[in-house]
């Protein structure tokens, strides 16, 4: 009697791979819709404090430093492209230079964001002079309805820039105290870079509303 030797078929695993994305990237994303939504609600207050005053605001715009200003923005500005060339190096999984201090193509995250930080550090700084030269012409938090809004939104402006820069640092040093980069260390650099972008695109816009509309 013959012997059969049936072969039964085994299906192989699949091998699809599903990217999903990063739950830090994603809850970033959402916290920095609510503070779109924030920042909406301090244009609207602007705007309706603006309409109903109108001589106040254009006695008191009269005062501000626009060329001041604007360099100042500008500097805030580039630190959104060194935060990105940093941003790149991570993405190349580069921590740190490979060349020499002013071999800039071949800086790493570290240096990148080394720069990030001087330059927002900068435009605090910059952002702290002006808020003395405006209470020596009579510009205070409390002096008018247009000083209240203008420190207020500046203001806070200014507290979540402080924020990117104390993530800056926090960033730089998880990469000195891990032995190896990994894609961990990467997608913190990239949320980062996230915030600041956010932070210079809501500047822009205080920027033209309070400093070009008059």
């Amino acid at each position: 009697m013959g012997c059969v030797t049936t072969t039964s078929a085994i299906s192989a695993p699949s091998t699809a791979v599903i990217n999903r994305p990063s739950v830090v990237s994603v809850g970033t994303i959402v916290w920095l819709g609510s503070e779109v939504m924030f920042f909406a609600g301090l244009f609207a207050v602007y705007f309706t404090l603006r309409s109903t005053s109108p001589g106040l605001w254009e006695e008191q715009t009269a005062k501000l430093n626009v060329t001041y200003s604007l360099i100042n923005t500008i500097i805030l500005v580039l630190s959104s492209f060194t935060a990105q060339f940093g941003v790149f190096a991570a993405e190349r999984m580069q921590p740190r230079r490979t060349g020499g201090v002013f071999a800039f193509t071949k800086w790493g995250l570290v240096e990148w964001f080394f720069l990030s930080y001087a330059l927002g550090a900068v435009f605090v700084v910059g952002q702290i002079f002006e808020y003395g030269q405006l209470v020596s012409e009579h510009v205070g938090l409390q002096s008018d309805s247009y000083g209240s809004v203008f420190y207020f939104a500046t203001g806070f402006h200014g507290l979540h820039v402080t924020g990117g820069l104390i993530a800056f640092l926090l960033v730089i040093g998880r990469v000195f105290s891990v032995k190896t980069f990994t894609h961990k260390e990467a997608t913190s650099a990239i949320v980062v870079s996230y915030y600041w972008h956010f932070v210079d695109v809501v500047w822009i816009g205080l920027f033209l509303v309070i400093y070009v509309l008059r």
